[in-house]
């Protein structure tokens, strides 16, 4: 079976690689590392398709080491003990260093992650350990520790573009048109892979390959995104800070995002109801109401109809007056339980359940209905509702709009 032709295409120095400038460009980290020939181990954090491990294999060539590529996936810690042991003797042999490529490190556990650490201490191996997902969580500290991570960006389309230009170089015989090569970079949405790939599979469907061609070999475009991780966090705060600031247009398209890319709806409908009540509250009450019901309708009725829902309580909400008084208001009043002395609750206030408990004076002076005293006799009723170290505190205010 060929190589596919991401393989082929891997660039074996810097003058080839695509992107990531601020790694790679001038007097950069990663270029003066390994102008200078002087590799320590590091963690490479970023999407699918930017070059990580390409990366990796440059770097390795660039000291002459060996490169081993290992799966976090598909290898366990027999595989990484048969490794080190390769390692070693490669070291002692010849003094020839030995770059361990991990991808998909995230994968590990933390007692075999920690399985690396002395091997990289005492400069066994060079660990390159790659994830998709945010190594502040997923990689264990000592291991930060003895590693640089460095964050790769998605590619921008001009650098996806030359990605494709080069592949296409690959098929000579065959016919590109420009709108079709167009297609398949918008649709790789920063990943070069996802190009490189659409590009191998145009050429296998047919020798002209115009943008019908490329249509069919892209599909879809494929979203980045992790349910657990960094993309699901960071579009919901999206998806909930466009709504606060009132753009629906923006909660719409971070909406397609989620929903694109398999989000749990519900999980949506959720955090709306929460927005309803903390940032709109008692500015627009009724929001509260249409996302609630919008949450139950998500649950009743499901995908892919359930979007349209979604949609609808997304632009009521975000078109909605906002008020955080109520917010503001429950946060002062928990801090005060936590820092005030908690005096007895009020005996005008108390229930008076029975002769023992009115005898001590419970609900003693208790007026039920001031609005109503107010309305008949025209007098102020003064009744005090708090606890006398409270007295006068003004937790809800109009004012937080």
């Amino acid at each position: 079976m060929d190589m596919p032709l991401a393989q082929r295409m891997r660039p074996k120095n810097l003058l080839d690689f695509v992107g990531q400038e601020h790694l790679v460009g001038k007097d950069k980290p990663i270029r003066r590392m390994i102008e200078n020939k002087k590799v320590s181990s590091m963690i490479f954090w970023g999407p699918p398709g930017v070059g990580k491990t390409t990366l990796g294999h440059i770097i390795a060539n660039s000291i002459l080491a060996n490169f081993v590529f290992f799966s976090a996936v598909t290898s366990g810690v027999e595989d990484v003990r048969k490794v080190i042991v390769q390692a070693k003797k490669d070291k002692d042999k010849d003094e020839k260093q030995t770059v361990l490529f991990v991808d998909e490190i995230h994968r590990f556990n933390k007692a075999q992650q920690d399985g690396f650490l002395p091997f990289v201490e005492d400069g066994t191996i060079i660990l390159i350990g790659a994830t998709t997902e945010n190594p502040g969580f997923r990689i264990n500290a000592p291991l930060i520790s003895r590693s640089q991570v460095y964050k790769l960006s998605e590619l921008e389309d001009e650098d996806i573009e030359k990605l494709a230009k080069k592949a296409i170089k690959f098929y000579p015989k065959h016919k590109w048109a420009k709108e079709a090569i167009l297609h398949i970079v918008k649709q790789a949405n920063g990943d070069g892979r996802s190009a490189i790939n659409a590009v191998e599979l145009a050429a296998e469907i047919a020798k002209n390959v115009t943008l019908e061609v490329a249509e069919e070999a892209v599909q879809q475009k494929a979203i980045y995104y992790d349910k657990k991780g960094d993309f699901h966090y960071d579009t919901i705060s999206a998806f909930i800070k466009s709504m606060r600031g009132s753009d629906p247009d923006a909660a719409l398209h971070y909406l397609a995002r989620m929903l694109k890319s398999g989000e749990d709806p519900l999980f949506i409908a959720r955090r709306m109801v929460i927005f309803a009540s903390e940032d709109i509250g008692n500015a627009q009450p009724t929001a509260l109401v249409v996302a609630t019901s919008a949450m139950q309708a998500v649950h009743m009725i499901g995908m892919p109809e359930a979007q349209l829902i979604l949609a609808q309580a997304a632009t009521y909400l975000a078109k909605a007056k906002k008020s955080i008084a109520s917010t503001v208001g429950i946060s002062k009043a928990l801090s005060d339980i936590d820092e005030e002395r908690l005096e007895p609750i009020p005996l005008h206030l108390r229930n008076a359940a029975n002769k023992v408990m009115k005898s001590f004076d419970y609900g003693k002076g208790h007026v039920r209905y001031p609005w109503m005293i107010e309305k008949e006799k025209g007098e102020k009723v003064n009744q005090e509702y708090l606890p006398k170290t409270l007295m006068g505190k003004k937790y809800y205010t109009e004012d937080w709009k």
